[in-house]
């Protein structure tokens, strides 16, 4: 069984600055990409940003500048810096991967999510 864990979350005035981290662990053979969204009251889950397993990573627009996505292969570890926090992104945010498992069949992808981590930006 594989298991995401965030943590970092918090209560952060605005204009501060959190470190959100996610590890996986279980018998994962390896991790493809690795995402954070996250869900504020009231609404729909947003993509964040996303790395693949090779660095790349891609931010939505209202983030882009401001927060920083990446990860430690070795230790299946994704982080993700925010810097310049606003009220309006006050949220749970969640990380999520598609992670590669070692099978009777072969290797299969599976998709996870973690539990999810507040973060509370305060104005």
């Amino acid at each position: 069984q594989v298991q995401l864990v965030e943590s970092g979350g918090g209560l952060v005035q605005a204009g501060g600055s959190l470190t959100l981290s996610c590890t996986a662990s279980g018998s994962i053979y390896s991790i493809n990409d690795m995402d954070w969204y996250r869900q504020a009251p009231g609404k729909q889950r947003e993509l964040v940003a996303v790395i693949t397993s090779g660095g790349n990573s891609n931010y939505a627009d209202s983030v882009k500048g401001r927060f920083t996505i990446s990860r430690d292969n070795a230790k299946n570890t994704m982080y993700l810096q925010m810097n310049s926090l606003r009220p309006e992104e006050t949220a749970v945010y969640y990380c999520h991967a598609e992670v590669l498992l070692s099978t009777g069949y072969g290797v299969k992808g599976y998709s996870y999510w973690g539990q999810g981590t507040q973060v509370t930006v305060s104005s």
